[in-house]
């Protein structure tokens, strides 16, 4: 966008201050110009899962309308194209395997990038250079470098670019970390961040095979290093891959940590050690660890994230969820709302376990008020979508920032180097990289087979 179509698109977001988050008529991302009968068209590229799922979240509103979908499965391309007809009422105008005619295509003002982790960074750069706006799944990239290479993009073609961690939309979330935030619970020493999934069991081994009609598998892999095609690495198992995914961590982490981050209002960590691996089913086809606790030093607490594959019972009886640790309370929050739970002591007594043989203790007093249950909307994703548009309209930063989203994949990203190499690893933030340790810097980097290429910005 040249400055004088910048400045004229934030000039207009400004006189929107005080308007509904969403209102009719769209400005084209990369003009500025705006038109009542506009609408934000969409590119979508990955149309399975979440990238389906997402999309159905902007259809909600009616400045939207999607006319372009890509997808290497041909059975899923065509069979999301009957979906989008169906509940709209119009045929996508165009149905694509290669992501990037999306991004040539001149009348797409959004793209939707759905795909695996490992494809986030290729197709997020070309968008931006393109002058289109982004909404990128969590987590935003599969590698360190490449997540600064986002922030880059996004920063210098002046671009929106929304990370799929919706609870950065759901106002239970940011009202959780206020709290945090207001010094209630005292000192806080521990942030404990944690998924336990019965829902993700083992992955039996299975053999090589060729590539299920219409699937354009090449593609599929992209700058992913070349392998036979395996049904486990395919569709919504990838996550288990370190060619291109996090597992667990990358998976559940930037929702929750995310969180953990906001609430303690810092960065990330200088010290980081992770431990785990494959401890419930050793010889299954996943390659992520199914058991993993990092802990992540900062001057005067920790945050630790602890996750297992086929359990349920996690801390005080939830699945996932974060407990902010203070000597006042504990406050706990999940998807499904919060809570504080106070710390008891005893009236008038310093060491409330420490009773003068001839003094009967006093009954316990909770050191600050409690919080029943505070339960949240629910429409966490609706609401991001919703954020999305109105920052292409006015070019304010999103709820969840490209930048946000580069804080915390790189820190799940960090607890699995560690718990990879065996070892406790130091950061440097000054610098941006790990302290003397050639094979962390390695993990860190991104690698790509031919003929694609890391991006320059």
């Amino acid at each position: 966008m040249e400055r004088r179509g910048f400045l004229k698109s934030s000039i207009f977001g400004a006189a929107l201050i005080g308007a509904r988050a969403i209102v009719p008529g769209a400005i084209n991302s990369a003009s500025g110009k705006s038109a009542p009968s506009d609408k934000v068209k969409i590119g979508l590229i990955g149309c399975r899962n979440q990238g389906w799922t997402n999309l159905e979240a902007f259809l909600d509103y009616p400045e939207t309308e999607c006319i372009a979908l890509c997808d290497v499965d041909e059975e899923w391309l065509n069979k999301r194209a009957a979906d989008l007809e169906k509940r709209t009422g119009k045929k996508p105008k165009q149905l694509v395997k290669d992501w990037r005619k999306i991004i040539d295509n001149k009348d797409v003002d959004l793209v939707i990038i759905g795909t695996p982790d490992h494809w986030h960074c290729l197709q997020l750069v070309a968008a931006c250079e393109a002058g289109k706006d982004v909404y990128v799944e969590k987590p935003l990239a599969n590698t360190l470098e490449e997540c600064d290479l986002m922030v880059e993009a996004a920063r210098k073609y002046k671009r929106v670019v929304q990370v799929g961690q919706w609870q950065r939309s759901d106002p239970h979330w940011d009202e959780a970390a206020a709290f945090v935030q207001s010094g209630k619970l005292g000192r806080v020493r521990t942030v404990k961040v944690w998924a336990y999934q019965p829902s993700k069991w083992s992955l039996p081994a299975a053999p090589d095979s060729n590539p299920p009609a219409g699937v354009d598998y090449d593609m599929w892999l992209g700058p992913a290093p070349k392998r036979p095609f395996n049904e486990n690495r395919f569709h919504y198992n990838f996550r288990f891959f370190w060619d291109y995914a996090g597992g667990l961590t990358a998976d559940w982490g930037v929702h929750l940590l995310d969180y953990a981050l906001k609430g303690m209002n810092v960065g990330l960590p200088e010290y980081v050690y992770g431990a785990g691996g494959k401890l419930g089913y050793p010889d299954d086809a996943m390659e992520t660890p199914d058991t993993l606790m990092a802990t992540f030093k900062y001057p005067d607490f920790n945050i630790i994230w602890d996750h297992a594959c086929g359990i349920g019972n996690g801390l005080f009886d939830k699945k996932e969820g974060l407990a902010f640790f203070g000597e006042n309370g504990t406050l706990l929050l999940t998807r499904a709302g919060w809570e504080v739970r106070p710390e008891m002591t005893n009236s008038g007594r310093n060491f409330p376990y420490c009773y003068p043989c001839d003094n009967k203790p006093s009954s316990p007093v909770p050191r600050m008020e409690a919080l029943a249950w505070r339960k949240g909307e629910g429409k966490g994703l609706y609401r991001h979508a919703g954020n999305t548009l109105k920052c292409i309209k006015n070019r304010e930063l999103p709820s969840a920032d490209v930048a946000i989203g580069a804080t915390v994949a790189k820190l799940c990203l960090m607890g699995n180097i560690s718990c990879r190499l065996g070892r406790a690893l130091s950061w440097d933030n000054a610098a941006n990289s790990f302290v003397n340790d050639n094979e962390a810097s390695t993990l860190s980097k991104a690698i790509y087979s031919e003929p694609w290429k890391l991006p320059t910005i």
